[in-house]
């Protein structure tokens, strides 16, 4: 809960963390005070102690407001030093008037009788050396900050491309689907066209599914199931006596599992169109499986392979569905289909392990 507030107030996050860090440098005079070892007035010795944060904060804002947007980002390296270059000397020299002027006198006195400490240069030297190390900080904190936004940039990028492409197969889909059907209704009519009035009523319940839950990224798994159902009793009607189609569907009537649409649509219409001989006794077999941790489509059917002047269907389903699981399921499913070494059976298994709900 708290990481889940954290990223949707990030520039919140980002000022409080300012706030505490630059807090804490400038109270450090105050922290300090009763180990002085000098008995001055508080204000003084306060007053004295917040230069060098001063000088700080100083350096810090104004590479992180102005010079690193300005200059860094935009590949001036050498403005960029020059300009840090000029920020530390300014910033020193201040600092050390500001000392001398108001605070000169006072340290003469209470250092008077007491051995010389290090020569000035060297707290010059070390004050530029920290201020170096500052402005370093701040590049570091705003190149970081870059990056993660060029990061989160890029992901949206590649999200909004997957999700317009996924979206271009699903409206492929729709005419494959259609097309299939009506291949299926058109041979009806030739010697039943009672059949052929019910496989319309059929499809017009399916493609209420197709053209709104298609839509969707992802459907319940039961009311997948159902379509496929329904599908499945209506390639039935056009079937002779010598094809046998078993179906078994182990999945919880009530599942709300999130399953993208139409996945499995295509394995089904493959066994459809290559699984059935108008000459031969033919068979086809469908089973989905639901557990904890998987969902399992396993279609076994006769092969009976079409011939070159069969052009019914376009043949991009299975395409569609390698792509589709690619992008909806990257690492999260394993598919195996081909023929037995006879080549008189066709085997598709495709196992999709669950994720948490979109």
């Amino acid at each position: 809960m708290m990481k889940d507030s954290i990223d949707r107030h990030p520039r919140t996050v980002g000022i409080l963390i300012h706030v505490i860090g630059w807090g804490i440098t400038l109270g450090f005079p105050f922290l300090m005070i009763s180990h002085s070892g000098f008995n001055i007035d508080w204000k003084a010795y306060v007053g004295h102690g917040l230069i060098m944060p001063l000088s700080f904060l100083i350096t810090f804002y104004v590479n992180y407001f102005l010079l690193i947007p300005r200059y860094l980002f935009r590949g001036k390296m050498k403005p960029y030093l020059i300009l840090n270059l000029v920020l530390i000397a300014l910033v020193v020299l201040g600092g050390h008037v500001w000392q001398e002027y108001l605070y000169g006198e006072l340290i003469r006195k209470l250092t008077e009788g007491r051995p010389l400490g290090p020569p000035k240069w060297m707290f010059v030297l070390r004050d530029a050396c920290s201020l170096a190390l500052i402005a370093g900080m701040s590049a570091a904190i705003r190149l970081s900050m870059r990056w993660k936004q060029n990061e989160s940039a890029l992901q949206a990028a590649e999200k909004s491309r997957m999700e317009a492409e996924l979206k271009n197969l699903r409206n492929q889909l729709n005419p494959h689907f259609l097309l299939n059907t009506l291949n299926n209704i058109y041979a009806l009519i030739a010697f039943d066209a009672d059949k052929a009035q019910e496989a319309v009523q059929e499809l017009s319940r399916l493609l209420r599914h197709v053209l709104y839950d298609n839509q969707q990224n992802f459907v319940p798994l039961n009311k997948e199931m159902d379509f496929i159902r329904n599908y499945i009793g209506l390639m039935r009607i056009r079937l002779s006596d010598q094809v046998r189609v078993a179906t078994r569907f182990d999945v919880h009537p009530d599942s709300r599992t999130p399953i993208a649409p139409l996945i499995f649509i295509s394995l089904i219409e493959n066994a459809f169109k290559h699984g059935i001989s108008p000459t031969e006794p033919s068979y086809i077999s469908i089973r989905f499986t639901e557990d904890e941790h998987t969902i399992r489509c396993e279609i076994e059917n006769t092969n009976h392979p079409k011939t070159q002047a069969d052009k019914s269907g376009s043949g991009i389903g299975l395409e569609q569905v390698k792509r589709r699981l690619a992008l909806t399921y990257p690492g999260h499913y394993r598919w195996q289909q081909g023929p037995n070494a006879e080549g008189t059976l066709y085997r598709s298994t495709l196992i999709i392990d669950k994720t948490p709900t979109p």
